[in-house]
């Protein structure tokens, strides 16, 4: 089949193709029509986009001749029926990375009969505050263009967009009395935002840049016009109670208190909160609020949160639901028909104080309809089956499926698929949607796919939707490999996500188990189920990228899976004093480290020069392309200051491995066999001090992660790597 990867002058002409196209059509069409012309620009003359009114949410696919006709009642309508003919009659799958082509067949299939899909619910959410850190900080209007496009082709309405706010707060902060230098080193560095934001820590790593700031006022003004073109209702920042800790001098009266301890931060990095329930706090409210429609518009509907992760004032329902009422009230004041979306995550996380009463007590202050709650969690607990269906407020039912952009196989469709079909089934009135608060970006995007496509009577029972699933990432139908990919739904892909879930090379390193809950590297899966998937993937082939990202995807998997018994083996030779076999193992781990970062090399997404490079095209000087380079490393390894939150990111990206995992892993094996030398323990607090000093340090050097021995076939890499090991 011949493929469609367009040239820059060719891509343009079919643009200008697709613009003349466009006379004498609605914004909605326009839209639909610009967003094929981006990711199918061939196709875009053999498309007809119709707007049809309608309440509910719906598309409508039929050809005539040559032609697609795509019907709906709004652009983003129109882009899930777009989305939904690539993914199952084309067999195109569409990364949410811009640097991923769009790889298409020439020949546009031609449909038997019309098909009529509806939306099962009206809202469908996307984004988490932390993937603006996990994965996003360093992001240009090329990558949010994708994504956008990307979210619109899955039918997506509801994005979180709190890109930008600072150049608000800077603003609003003056008003009360702060120099523009007091409120940048309140800031903390760009990758460490989304916490500053949901007040967990203050200060670290900044002060923030002007040119940051500046950049990101440009850019929310693009992601939020491209957003609202195609139907979608943004979901802007409001405040919620976080305030600089200079506002406690310039306010010495106002109801303030201290955050006392957040991912082992330091006290001098811990936020300040101020009560709801104060004048101050509505003024607050009200001077952002204004500040932020004047700046990006609004579309209504505000997240706020007050407490992630960090304790209310007192924990009595009275308190609680005044805090509720007043936040609301704040809101309202300032815009009258205001949507308040609040994170559940505290009611999951926080169980032993957020009691069904005072779930029901914060919530039932607001009035009705005007609170929707994220149930965040929804693979672990749905929140909404232990609290009377959140107590009649309106709620999304959320798979969050990653912690930190850990790159693990990680995530369990069967029970995702059982957990919707209950609540669609149990759900009540209430039930509003469907959405992911992933944390980071990876290696699952399919499953997110999934989840999306759940909100859809789309005709496709699950068994039936892996089969596609295999079918767009090998860009034709093949029967092994949709053996691969339900092997891998039933046997590999069967644990929830939690915290730390990584390789146990990704971690720091220990004689036995795992050195903190950052690195949780033993999987739920029998190991070799992956190893003859990986190797029975291997017998096909197929030109697309998608392809070439799970044989390689798969692959890291399945070496990092080798890590822990080497590892075990070493420990047991080391207790034996035996030095000849403790070097070898040591060697043979060492050996693996440097195999799994020259397989993960062939696979551009996971290869860790992209992300620097990416931060440092921020800088507007030497001095800050190295804050900028420092800020990206450090969000993926140490994190913060003490242990708290230390690997909680890890990736298993090429140049990450070989630099970082595998100069703590050489420290580690040195000390040991150093150890057997001088015939005596390792002491390993006195290692975890020296590591934690040797892991600072390279967060603040700058190091050469590109190789120049990245072999071309990826496969006899594999097939090289499988003899090696004996896999």
């Amino acid at each position: 089949m011949k493929l469609r990867r367009e040239p820059a002058l060719g891509l343009l002409l079919l643009c200008i193709a697709a613009v003349l196209s466009c006379t004498g059509k609605t914004e909605n069409e326009k839209a639909a029509y610009d967003l094929a012309g981006r990711i199918v620009p061939a196709y875009v003359k053999h498309i007809d986009f119709v707007e049809v009114p309608s309440a509910t949410d719906f598309f409508e696919l039929s050809s005539e001749g040559k032609k697609l006709i795509v019907k709906g009642n709004n652009a983003n309508s129109m882009a899930m029926g777009l989305g939904h003919y690539l993914r199952d009659y084309c067999h195109v799958s569409v990364s949410w990375y811009a640097d991923d082509p769009v790889q298409y067949p020439e020949k546009m299939p031609v449909l038997g009969s019309p098909e009529r899909v509806l939306a099962l619910v009206p809202d469908r959410f996307f984004l988490n505050y932390c993937t603006f850190g996990y994965t996003m900080p360093f992001w240009q209007w090329r990558d949010w263009e994708r994504l956008i496009d990307w979210m619109a082709l899955e039918g997506i309405n509801m994005p979180l967009a709190i890109t930008g706010q600072e150049a608000v707060w800077l603003e609003v902060w003056q008003k009360y009395g702060m120099t523009e230098e007091e409120i940048r080193a309140y800031f903390t560095g760009p990758a460490h935002l989304p916490w500053h934001r949901m007040c967990n820590v203050d200060g670290f790593d900044g002060p923030l840049p002007s040119s940051w700031t500046d950049s990101q006022v440009r850019l929310q003004k693009k992601i939020l016009e491209r957003e609202r073109a195609l139907s979608m209702r943004p979901v802007l920042p409001a405040f919620s109670g976080h305030i600089p800790g200079r506002m406690k001098e310039l306010y010495p009266d106002a109801p303030i208190t201290d955050i006392t301890a957040w991912g082992g931060f330091d006290k001098e990095y811990l936020p300040h909160f101020l009560a709801p329930t104060s004048d101050l706090f509505a003024s607050i409210q009200k001077d952002y609020l204004e500040a932020q429609t004047a700046l990006f518009g609004t579309d209504h509907i505000y997240g706020v949160d007050l407490f992630n992760e960090v304790d209310a004032p007192t924990w009595d329902p009275e308190t609680l639901a005044e805090i509720g009422r007043k936040a609301y009230e704040s809101i309202a004041a300032v815009d009258p028909d205001a949507i308040w979306l609040q994170m559940g995550w505290m009611f999951h996380y926080d169980r032993k104080h957020w009691t069904p009463e005072n779930v029901k007590a914060y919530l039932q202050a607001v009035p009705e309809d005007k609170v929707v709650i994220l149930d965040y969690y929804m693979e672990h607990t749905p929140v909404w089956t232990i609290t009377d269906s959140f107590f009649g407020q309106p709620y999304i039912l959320c798979y969050l499926g990653n912690f930190g952009g850990n790159a693990r196989m990680i995530g369990d469709l069967h029970k995702m698929s059982a957990r919707y079909d209950d609540v669609f089934s149990n759900g009540d009135a209430n039930f509003r949607g469907i959405g992911s608060t992933l944390e980071g970006f990876g290696v699952n995007q399919f499953l997110y796919e999934y989840l999306f496509d759940r909100a859809w009577t789309l005709p496709r029972d699950d068994k039936a939707w892996v089969d596609r699933l295999a079918d767009r990432h090998m860009g034709k139908e093949d029967e092994t490999a949709r053996e691969v990919w339900q092997d891998l739904v039933d046997k590999v892909y069967k644990t929830t996500s939690t915290s730390g879930q990584t390789t146990l090379l990704c971690g720091r390193p220990t004689f036995r188990g795992h050195w903190n809950w950052g690195c949780i590297y033993w999987v739920d899966y029998d190991v070799d189920d992956l190893a003859k998937a990986w190797k029975k993937l291997l017998e096909t082939d197929s030109d697309r990228d998608t392809y070439r990202f799970d044989v390689v995807n798969m692959g890291t998997q399945v070496l990092g899976n080798l890590a822990p018994g080497i590892r075990e083996e070493f420990t047991a030779a080391w207790e034996a004093w035996d030095k000849e076999k403790a070097k070898a193992l040591s060697e043979k781990f060492m050996g693996l480290i440097d195999d799994i970062d020259l397989l993960a090399s062939c696979e551009p997404q996971l290869c860790f020069q992209k992300w620097e490079d990416d931060a440092a095209k921020f800088a507007s000087s030497p001095e800050e392309e190295a804050y900028y380079r420092e800020n990206a490393r450090r969000i993926v390894t140490t994190w913060g200051t003490g242990d708290g939150i230390r690997d909680y990111a890890s990736r298993q990206w090429s140049g990450l491995v070989s630099t970082y995992c595998k100069g703590r892993w050489n420290l580690f094996f040195t000390r040991a066999l150093e150890a057997l030398d001088a015939d005596s323990p390792v002491e390993m607090d006195d290692f975890n001090a020296e590591c934690a000093k040797w892991e600072e340090d390279w967060v603040l050097e700058n190091h050469e992660y590109s190789r120049n021995d990245t072999p071309s076939d990826y496969k006899a890499l594999c097939f090289n790597l499988i003899e090696k090991y004996g896999i």
